[in-house]
């Protein structure tokens, strides 16, 4: 599997790494179609496929051994119905049945990732800033009042309490 980086791949292409050693059929935009072992995929759906079927626009069948399909030359593939129990779709559903967090308890993040999960969602509800910040969408941060984060004055800008700065009333510059 070629899962590289700290970037996030789609579910398509964690699809295309579950299917890794099933027998896949692929249809090209040139309008072949392939059917073989699914070797390996890669993360911009460039397949290795071994022991393939290749039959081209004419009908005309011959085999090979391996194939190398760019991933821009697929209009779409078929894969094999087992998948349809594959374990990112248990994930997918058990996070859609816990608003995108996961439940506390067992199996719960711990440590750093726990912190990371925790921001996330104080993020999204718009809960407290952390670190003494300003709060997000309009509540909280830096204890109970004082300046709240993107208010009535755009942005983190401050908003004095009390009568605008200025001389006192009654003062005529003498």
């Amino acid at each position: 599997m070629s899962v590289v980086g700290n970037n996030r791949v789609g579910i398509p292409i964690v699809l295309l790494h579950d299917c890794e050693g099933a027998v896949i059929s692929v249809e090209t935009k040139n309008g072949e179609i392939i059917r073989g072992l699914l070797f390996e995929a890669e993360d911009m759906m460039n397949l290795y496929i071994k022991n393939a079927i290749v039959w081209n626009v004419h009908g005309v069948k011959r085999k090979v051994d391996q194939l190398y399909l760019r991933g821009r030359e697929i209009l779409f593939i078929v894969i094999p119905s087992m998948l349809k129990h594959a374990p990112m779709f248990q994930r997918i559903k058990h996070w859609r049945k816990h608003g995108g967090a996961p439940p506390e308890g067992v199996g719960a993040a711990v440590g750093q990732a726990a912190a990371i999960l925790r921001k996330a969602n104080e993020r999204r509800r718009g809960g407290f800033g952390g670190r003494g910040g300003f709060g997000g969408r309009g509540g909280g941060g830096r204890g109970f009042g004082g300046q709240q984060g993107r208010g009535n004055f755009g942005g983190r800008g401050f908003q004095p309490r009390g009568p605008p700065p200025g001389p006192p009333p009654g003062h005529y510059g003498r």
